[in-house]
């Protein structure tokens, strides 16, 4: 295998974890993968069956202090309808369960499929033609969307722009352009603490694509782009998402490629998980 397609799988099984403190500002091609978590930082909103399957033995287990007893009960409360039947996949080990399940916003009959991503984020970039390539043969019945994280205010500025694009059209022609711009050119599309350079940069971007000045400032300052904004941020919230990329099904699950174990393996667990609920 050739080393760049060696350390492209490598990066997307691997995920970029939110951070104290705004990350440096250096190009995304030097940021350091180090500490970042191979699975969805969601302990306070999921069951996590393997932790809680071990007994406790002075250990900090990341749930609290419970003892083996109480966390065994937790186990046996998740309705069977919560997982999958055996098979491959493990609840706890290669995806979690919300607990309790959250809304989703999808018409009857089909089931939702939400990847929450940075575009400055590595590994995002490396699975994205994965996901690109699912997104275009999925079953019908899946709503995929994508939802960016806003940690800080570089990934509120990226989310900006993603939500822009989205409200003028231009979102399928030039979401794997963004993907490019940051990780290929080193135009990182944000200014630290300036947010007139921020815009100017993003919109100098958006000339360079057929988008006219007018338009792109237009959206930008829309109510409904930054009502996208707070839903966005609402979502990451609630969901307690700490790392990305990160994918949550029908808003029960959640599971990224480390869990699944490799990106192929990411899908077909997604589309596992998507097909149990479309029977439910």
């Amino acid at each position: 295998m050739r080393p760049y397609l060696a350390l492209l799988l490598a990066a997307s099984l691997v995920g970029c974890a939110r951070q104290p403190n705004p990350p440096s500002q250096t190009a995304p091609s030097e940021q350091s993968s180090a500490g970042a978590p191979n699975a969805p930082k969601v302990a306070a909103a999921t069951v996590d069956l393997a932790t809680a399957a071990k007994t406790q033995e002075g250990a900090d287990t990341g749930t609290g202090t419970d003892s083996s007893e109480a966390a065994l009960e937790r186990i046996v409360a998740l309705p069977a309808a919560g997982q999958l039947p055996p098979g491959p996949w493990v609840a706890g080990t290669n995806y979690q369960v919300l607990s309790p399940a959250q809304p989703t916003d999808v018409a009857a009959g089909k089931v939702e499929v939400i990847e929450m991503f940075w575009y400055a984020c590595p590994h995002c970039f490396a699975l994205d033609p994965t996901i690109e390539t699912w997104r275009k043969n999925k079953p019908a019945y899946v709503d995929f969307r994508r939802v960016p994280v806003m940690w800080n205010e570089e990934h509120r500025a990226h989310a900006h722009l993603f939500y822009t694009l989205k409200a003028l059209g231009k979102l399928d022609e030039l979401h794997t352009k963004v993907f490019e711009e940051i990780q290929q050119k080193g135009d990182v599309l944000y200014s630290p603490g300036d947010e007139k350079a921020t815009l100017q940069s993003q919109l100098q971007f958006a000339r360079a694509n057929g988008i006219a000045e007018a338009a792109f400032s237009s959206a930008y300052n829309s109510f409904g782009v930054q009502t996208s904004l707070q839903q966005a941020d609402d979502l990451a919230r609630r969901d307690k998402i700490d790392s990305v990329p990160t994918f949550i099904i029908d808003g029960k699950y959640v599971t990224d490629a480390a869990l699944a174990g490799s990106p192929a393996k990411l899908i077909q667990l997604i589309d596992d998980l998507a097909e149990s609920e479309k029977h439910h």
